[in-house]
């Protein structure tokens, strides 16, 4: 069994005893519950603000049960998790909403706007014994699991830099949710966050970053680049941006070697480790059913199952990190949003 990934089977299968509430009907929305039914999961539910939108998302995906509000989904008492799948300003609300509900949540990512926003989530979860997991769905796919795998085992030496990025040709219109500010646009919230995600996971929390960035019209960040340094001397070196595509691939480079995470590196994707004179060592490439969104929430039902409210490939801790380097990086650049104004965070 990959370690992680499944309650029933190592390939993140589940036996269907835990029903699935879907919070939102958007594009991210019908592909969870894809990958959800496809796998064994029970979507037993789907709340929307309009019963119109819920019932074309439960006619359109075979969903028994259709909620009007978001407060009808989470009183479900045939719902035991509920997926957040609104944009980022609500992920915090919402999440609130379900964990006072006696509901366990998986949350899209970026998990919440700030930090602050998402401790407070995982603090409503451990006061409740509840489960409240970031949907980084990338952390728990089986390429990822490999290569923590690889470096652990010294296979590349000391890890000393990663370099990531995650840049694509996206919608220009200035009302789309993606360069609005009051819906959290810009390009590292959607896209940067699976670098730094990346960074943080193999590296830790960064000791000082440098961040820069241009911004569109309705300031946003169109793109971002920062270099997260490391007391040791490591490196991390991400980019994204939202307006011109590229091949979005990730290196891991280490004393004794190094690892090429193939284009879409944050997808399903094969890498190949190589040692220090370029030689293969190995060659990951292991196929995936659907999109791969079915291991996050296999590990959600496994923290479920065991009686835990954190598991070890992305604990809470990190959740909130990533969204602490997010709010320096955002300090850097000037981009603030609604909810930075709460506490005057920047």
């Amino acid at each position: 069994m990959i370690p992680g990934t499944g309650t029933s089977g190592g390939n993140g299968t589940s036996n269907g005893k835990i029903r699935w509430g879907i919070l939102g009907t958007g594009f991210i929305a019908g592909l969870q519950t894809q990958d959800l039914q496809a796998h064994g999961f029970t979507v037993q539910a789907v709340g929307s603000r309009s019963l119109e939108s819920a019932g074309a998302f439960a006619g359109q995906h075979g969903v028994a049960a259709a909620h009007g509000s978001y407060e009808s989904l989470v009183a479900d008492p045939a719902v035991d998790v509920v997926y957040i799948a609104t944009p980022h300003p609500f992920h915090h609300a919402n999440a609130l909403l379900a964990l006072n509900a006696g509901k366990h949540v998986l949350v899209e990512k970026a998990f919440t706007m700030n930090a602050r926003e998402a401790q407070e989530v995982f603090d409503l979860a451990a006061s409740r014994g509840l489960v409240a997991l970031e949907a980084m769905w990338s952390r728990f796919l089986p390429h990822m699991i490999r290569l923590r795998e690889v470096i652990a085992d010294g296979t590349i030496g000391e890890v000393r830099k990663i370099i990531a990025s995650h840049n694509q040709n996206l919608p220009k219109d200035p009302a789309h949710r993606l360069n609005d500010p009051a819906l959290g646009g810009g390009a590292l919230l959607d896209l940067g966050v699976y670098p730094v995600s990346l960074a943080i996971d193999i590296l830790g929390t960064p000791d000082t970053i440098r961040a820069s960035a241009s911004m569109t019209a309705t300031g946003v960040d169109r793109q971002t680049a920062a270099i997260f340094d490391y007391a040791p001397g490591q490196q991390a070196i991400i980019d994204c941006e939202l307006d011109a595509a590229g091949p979005n691939r990730a290196v891991v480079i280490g004393t004794d070697g190094w690892i090429d995470i193939e284009a879409t590196w944050y997808n399903p994707t094969p890498f190949t480790v190589f040692d220090a004179q370029g030689n293969v060592l190995e060659r990951f490439d292991l196929p995936v059913s659907g999109r791969g969104m079915q291991y996050q929430a296999a590990e959600l039902e496994r923290l479920v199952v065991s009686g835990s409210t954190a598991g070890t490939i992305l604990p809470p801790g990190q959740s909130v990190a990533v969204m602490a380097a997010m709010d320096e990086i955002r300090r850097q650049i000037g981009l603030t949003y609604q909810a930075d104004a709460v506490v005057g965070e920047t």
